[in-house]
């Protein structure tokens, strides 16, 4: 059976560099930087310049994304890194907070999977709530 295993990092970053947050092109080759440093093979990204701020983006990578929303008026951006394979999604956070600036970092990583424990428990027919039930 092939491994479902995998690792989800969701970070927000705060106190960051504001014109950082609302520069595009910082914006990529930081995200692009990133997913290299965890080890992440880069296939794709779009990204869009909000008006009159903020960034959001996207950077495909063969074992799964990063993702990226930036508010410069607050010095915050969130990222999201989700990973199968051996991608190391740690270092990837170490390379956006020192590109960031970020004063602050809340970081936590969830692993994901069909072997995990939260998976494992959902029963979706137990679970899901249809309209109308």
């Amino acid at each position: 059976m092939i491994s479902t295993r995998a690792r989800h990092l969701l970070a927000e970053y705060h106190g960051c560099d504001c014109t950082t947050l609302n520069d595009v092109e910082k914006v990529r080759a930081l995200m692009r930087r990133a997913a290299e440093a965890a080890g992440a093979t880069v296939v794709a990204e779009v990204f869009h310049e909000y008006r009159p701020q903020g960034v959001t983006g996207v950077v495909v990578i063969e074992e799964s994304h990063l993702s990226v929303h930036t508010w410069p008026e607050c010095g915050y951006a969130a990222v999201d890194f989700y990973t199968c394979g051996e991608s190391i999604p740690e270092r990837a956070d170490a390379v956006l907070r020192e590109g960031l600036s970020a004063e602050q970092a809340e970081v936590m990583i969830v692993d994901r999977g069909l072997d995990t424990l939260a998976v494992a428990r959902h029963d979706p027919r137990r679970d899901l709530k249809l309209a109308g039930e």
